[in-house]
């Protein structure tokens, strides 16, 4: 291949532990100077294909070879106790105006100035460009009251998300599974059902899901739409892989996409004689087999794998790639690997199997695609103008080795990947690090001058040694080792009994939001990172699920109200507030204001992309349903008085001013269809987005757009059905 340029290194990662000596259970605590920790595993750079095929093919039979034992031991359990395992160890499946154009516009709401984040519909100050029903969607939305679609053109698959720049329009959409090999989980012991968290659907406030991407391969199509009308089918490129999370700098997108783990087709973990134990559950003396003939079948399948796995080839584990360019000579075509095998890196220590590429191209040129792969899991991504972090999520029983020492109590880390982008469409792998505790979403990261700021939890609610982490990394240079990313810095033991709901960053400043009864707003100093602070605090009512910058002195926020139980908080209806905090030491909550009951329910709240504020007029589009008449107790609300687009006036001076409501379907009575049933961190609400174009509002569901004048929301101007 020869316009495929990658520049590949293909890790599994070997990460760097810091050492975590506080150990204070009720205040916060700075961390010791730091003291860098044994890498779990030194990386090497491989001299050939064959080097590469001999690690891939080490690592696929070890993880085989605990498959078999691990499921061994199930069955065997299995053939004494059978369906009643569930109750003894507490697991099973589910544990766990004018023509021209508006003269100001709203834009997506991006975590960073000038790191534009991929959307289903996008905006200037004349169009709106939308994926729905199939198709890529163009609406002319100015002026208002004339709002039409001028063209619709249909997108392989199921399209999910654009960017639009230069004109150019960069859909990706999913056309199908992403083929799998064998299952490593006995799917007759586990019934055929999935794991929490694994459902193919989007994650975007993280806490109670995980950063998976959606499980179907992804195509990424570009238009050339310098006539709006007639949008030309420019490039299309597909992955054997699927989408995990994009950023878009300038003319360059960087899209991180997630390929199966490395695995060979035909190789089993569970006996087909067992394929359905649960025939067994309602006399368990009838079972078959005896632990001898359950060793002998499972050996059988170990054999037959390693077989399977000394004949794989390279080509079974690295990535795939198609890529179609439509040129004024014809169609020009290539396909095969993402990338041969110069520049691959390699360990004995494994983080996962699956490859993850951070894959960069131009939408505005045919040119290279440039690719950086790694061996490792998915998680949340952050991104500056200058680099992109991957953060995953581990637990100390999920992994053969562990990133801290077994005397440290630490049971859950974090594991931050960082790439540097350079020029054009060349990325490179920086180093990788660990940090105690869990994160949240992308807000629990952010970088200035080259640091990573991040906030983690550590624990699960109810237990008391819930606690939260604040850590600062950056690029080390290990002596006679690889560059890691270090812990600089730290502040520990932050809330006790309590987790983080919400993270915002700003210059030298960090805000973290912790929750269990009330909400308290805690306030970082984060000038020298070496030595971090805890300098402010405020607890306030209800909990803060996102923080955005009203100006340099107020964060505007948006979460839930609470009702206090005494030992634990009902979640109630949606609250905003204005939170000053001008002086770090004394933050105040200046203005609040509460929505619905229990069962109100705004997308908002749990994706900063749904929360539009429009600084020049200083307006707040809400999404929104407004459930009420809820009779407490932890009861919703049984009536739905409201479904559409809420309009604030919003300042640091005089807070909220609600200026009006854009319903998108009329009230209901009872809470039919479960339109007040949504709990905290599912939200839910009917409009999923709104635009601003000088005086006027657009807001938009995933069938409709519909305008309106801010003056006068009650009288809609115009409506554009998607789904026609």
């Amino acid at each position: 291949m020869t316009r495929l340029t990658p520049w590949i290194a293909l890790l599994s990662l070997g990460l760097l532990a810091a050492c975590d000596t506080n150990s204070d259970p009720v205040t916060a605590k700075q961390a010791p100077p730091v003291v860098y920790g044994q890498s779990l595993a030194a990386l090497t750079e491989a001299e050939s294909c064959d080097d590469v095929l001999a690690q891939l093919k080490t690592k696929t039979q070890t993880d085989a070879t605990k498959a078999i034992a691990d499921n061994l031991a199930f069955a065997k359990e299995w053939s004494k106790n059978g369906c009643m395992m569930w109750e003894y160890d507490g697991t099973g499946p589910n544990a766990g105006g004018g023509t021209g154009g508006a003269t100001q516009a709203s834009s997506t709401n991006t975590q960073v100035a000038g790191v534009d984040e991929a959307d289903f519909v996008k905006n200037d100050n004349q169009f709106i460009y939308a994926v729905a029903n199939g198709k890529l969607q163009i609406l002319k939305a100015w002026p208002a009251a004339e709002m039409t679609r001028i063209a619709q053109v249909p997108v392989e698959g199921t399209p999910k998300k654009l960017y639009v720049a230069n004109d150019r329009a960069l859909v990706y959409s999913a056309v199908g599974p992403v083929a799998t090999g064998a299952s490593y989980t006995p799917y007759g012991a586990w019934g055929g059902m999935s794991y929490p968290g694994n459902t193919g659907t989007e994650c975007t406030y993280g806490y109670d899901c995980d950063f998976t991407g959606d499980g179907q391969v992804l195509k990424i199509t570009v238009f050339d739409i310098t006539d709006r009308t007639q949008p030309k089918v420019l490039r299309e490129t597909t992955f054997s892989g699927s989408y995990l999370n994009s950023r878009r700098i300038g003319n360059m997108v960087h899209t991180v996409v997630v390929f199966p783990e490395v695995s060979v087709p035909g190789l089993s973990f569970w006996p087909t004689q067992l394929a359905d134990p649960w025939q067994w559950c309602g006399d368990q003396t009838k079972f078959p087999y005896s632990d001898a003939e359950l060793e002998a079948m499972f050996a059988t399948l170990a054999a037959k794998n390693q077989t399977l796995i000394g004949a794989s080839t390279i080509a079974q584990y690295l990535p795939g790639i198609k890529d179609l360019r439509h040129t004024a000579g014809g169609v020009v075509e290539e396909s095969g690997l993402l990338a041969g095998c110069k520049g691959f890196y390699l360990s004995q220590e494994g983080d996962g199997k699956s490859l993850i590429s951070l894959v960069s191209m131009a939408i505005d040129d045919l040119g290279t695609i440039g690719a950086t792969t790694v061996v490792g899991k998915t998680g949340a991504v952050f991104a500056s103008q200058d680099a992109l972090y991957i953060a995953v999520r581990h637990q100390a029983d999920q992994m053969g080795g562990w990133y801290y020492d077994e005397n440290s109590g630490i049971e859950e880390a974090t594991t931050v990947h960082k790439f540097k982008f350079g020029t054009g469409t060349q990325t490179s792998y920086v180093g990788s690090g660990a940090v105690k505790g869990r994160i949240l979403n992308q807000f629990s990261m952010d970088e200035q001058n080259g640091v990573l700021r991040i906030a983690t939890t550590t624990g699960h609610l109810p237990s008391p040694d819930v606690h939260s982490t604040l850590a600062t990394m950056a690029p080390v240079q290990i002596p006679d080792g690889p560059v890691q990313l270090g812990v600089l810095g730290m502040v520990d033991k932050i809330a006790p009994a309590e987790d983080i709901r919400s993270v915002r960053f700003d210059g030298d400043v960090g805000y973290v939001v912790t929750f269990k009864k009330t909400d308290p707003l805690f306030v970082f100093d984060l000038k020298d990172p070496k030595a971090p602070k805890l300098v402010g605090e405020l607890k306030i009512p209800g909990f803060s699920t996102y923080m955005h910058l009203l100006d340099e002195h107020h964060l505007l926020t948006i979460g839930y109200d609470a009702d206090d139980q005494g030992s634990f908080a009902w979640f109630t209806g949606i609250r905003l507030q204005v939170i000053d905090v001008t002086d770090y030491n004394n933050p105040k909550m200046d203005f609040a204001e509460v929505i619905g009951t229990r069962g109100s329910t705004s997308d908002a709240a749990t994706n900063h992309l749904a929360f539009t504020y429009f600084a020049p007029k200083h307006w707040l589009g809400l999404p929104i349903t407004v459930c009420e008449e809820s009779s407490g107790g932890g009861s919703y609300g049984s009536t739905m008085s409201f479904s559409g687009l809420f309009v604030y006036d919003v300042t640091s001076g005089a807070g909220f001013q609600k200026l009006g409501g854009l319903a998108s379907m009329p009230p209901q009575t009872t809470t039919q269809s479960g339109m007040c049933g949504n709990w905290w961190t599912q939200s839910n609400s009917w409009v999923k987005r709104s635009v601003f174009m000088d005086d006027f509002v657009y807001a938009i569901s995933a069938d409709t757009v519909i305008s309106a004048a801010v003056a006068d929301l009650n009288q809609p101007l115009a409506k554009v059905d998607l789904m026609k």
